[in-house]
């Protein structure tokens, strides 16, 4: 996956120390926006098409709010996508994520008990893995949508390796 800078966060610039945030792919949005559009799509045609064949033409208005759903989801997803990041460091791992509530999550190597890649069935159209990051604290648990899957082994047998060797320290 191509590195993109950004900010102090996974938005513009880089990090502190330089560091570079790395971002989930394009795919996610694209995924999002398709289930999106085929839970809400069906819904908003139901509600325009069914009235006006039931002689009540006036209440095909009802296709308004799942239409205005849609478009501000849209929206909204690509913001949400655009808030995702990672960052890698020495001891650590940081989790950027949230628009509105912006929450970045530091997962230590040493605390991480299991890493795991998921692919449900449409991640897998979308060329789309999931890392799940579990720690000694559940609240700390984390995960990483979006990813390559090439990149998300390389990230777990790294994350693994790393985890295994702070541990050894403690």
């Amino acid at each position: 996956m191509d590195t993109v800078a950004r900010g102090p966060g996974p938005r513009g610039g880089t990090g502190e120390a330089g560091e570079t945030w790395r971002p989930v792919l394009p795919a996610l949005l694209r995924m999002r926006r398709l289930l999106l559009v085929l839970w809400l799509g069906p819904l908003a045609l139901l509600c325009g098409l069914l009235p006006p064949l039931l002689g009540a033409g006036a209440f095909a208005l009802l296709a308004l709010p799942p239409l205005a759903a849609t478009a501000w989801g849209w929206g909204a997803l690509s913001r949400n996508w655009h808030s995702w990041g990672y960052l890698e460091r020495d001891d650590d791992l940081l989790i950027s994520r949230g628009v509105l509530w912006r929450k970045v999550t530091v997962v230590p190597y040493g605390r991480m008990q299991l890493v795991e890649v998921t692919s449900g069935p449409l991640d897998r159209k979308f060329g789309l893995a999931r890392l799940q990051l579990h720690t000694a604290a559940a609240a700390t648990d984390a995960t990483i949508p979006g990813l390559d899957p090439a990149e998300a082994q390389r990230l777990r047998d790294r994350l693994t390796e790393l985890g295994e060797a702070r541990s050894a320290g403690l």
